[in-house]
């Protein structure tokens, strides 16, 4: 059962709109009209409730569902009891993310500026946006409509954020140029120097950073991760990127659209990713790699070598997955004899 105080609930749903709503078929089109309150798990549901049962590993515990419907697929809809409804959906899964989207929603704060916030008078905030307790807007930042910026944000001069952005509590965002529809969860920290050094006489000289974090649209970065600006050229993060909590995106790093990096990666600098490429967690590659698009990456994989497209991989160094899978099966039947 979801906590209501922190998400709204707006059901309850009848059979029928959640049937509408999961793309799913009824089974007993007699309890069209019974109502729905809540959904939960196949362990936790109980009587008014709905739950979701598509894991094939999971039959046993099928029959102990005491939801009063079940939304599965009609393989597994025979380990269902006999009294609980059935709505039958050839993705459930699919069906349970579009139920939550329904039927809840995280309360959204009143437009409107804090007293408490800094915002410079040079800083062009769209409409209905509301900034938090301690924001800092600097100078020349132009923020666009449907924005939340949450309390102790930090806002770099003359940064430009799209609309419909949400930038979670105390994320800080400098050079930066950001599209539409994009997530920064809380902590992190975009547009920071890039981890830029020369040694001269013995002594560690830091090398100016001079380029941007250009951020596309639809995209999420997660709380305390960060994205360094570039060192001449710009840091960019394509449409659609999705990136995890406690990932690291080195200096003038280019990702193609709709990537997904997973919690504690880290991008050396001057990476170049295709599209759609999909790293695994703990994955760290080496700098001045070129990655192509649809590339999957194996969690605590080490990368030091570019990689074709399409390619899945794996291991340190890695190598093909098959390859990686060899290895492990020789080095087990060494070790038993």
């Amino acid at each position: 059962m979801v906590d209501t105080k922190f998400f709204n609930n707006k059901g309850p749903f009848t059979l029928a709109q959640i049937a509408e709503i999961c793309e799913a078929e009824l089974e007993d089109k007699s309890k069209a009209d019974i109502r729905i309150t809540d959904l939960a798990t196949m362990f936790n549901a109980k009587e008014g409730e709905i739950c979701f049962f598509f894991d094939k590993k999971k039959k046993a515990a099928g029959a102990d569902i005491k939801a009063t419907a079940c939304v599965t697929t009609s393989e597994l809809a025979q380990y269902v009891p006999e009294n609980v409804i059935k709505l039958i959906s050839d993705n459930p899964h699919l069906g349970f993310v579009k139920l939550n989207y329904a039927m809840y929603e995280a309360p959204k704060p009143v437009s409107g500026i804090s007293p408490k916030a800094s915002v410079s008078p040079t800083a062009e905030i769209g409409k209905n946006c509301y900034i938090g307790d301690f924001a800092v807007i600097e100078d020349g930042v132009k923020l666009g409509d449907d924005c939340v910026v949450e309390a102790h944000v930090t806002i770099g001069r003359n940064c430009q954020i799209g609309s419909r952005c949400h930038i979670g509590a105390g994320a800080g965002i400098s050079h930066c140029i950001m599209g539409d529809d994009c997530y920064i969860y809380g902590g992190a920290r975009i547009g920071w120097d890039g981890f830029g050094f020369m040694t001269l006489q013995g002594q560690h000289k830091r090398i100016p950073q001079l380029g941007r974090v250009i951020i596309g649209n639809d995209v999420e970065i997660g709380a305390n991760s960060c994205v360094d600006r570039g060192a001449l050229d710009d840091t960019i993060i394509g449409d659609g990127c999705r990136i995890d909590d406690l990932v690291m995106v080195a200096h003038n790093v280019k990702l193609g659209r709709g990537c997904i990096l997973v919690s504690q990666t880290g991008i050396a600098g001057s990476c170049t990713f295709g599209d759609y490429v999909v790293c695994g967690g703990q994955t760290g590659f080496a700098d001045h790699l070129n990655i192509g698009s649809g590339v999957q990456v194996g969690a605590q994989s080490g990368i030091m070598r570019d990689i074709e497209s399409g390619m899945v991989v794996m291991g340190t160094p890695a190598v093909p997955i098959k390859d990686f899978m060899r290895q492990v099966s020789y080095v087990q039947k060494l070790s038993k004899k």
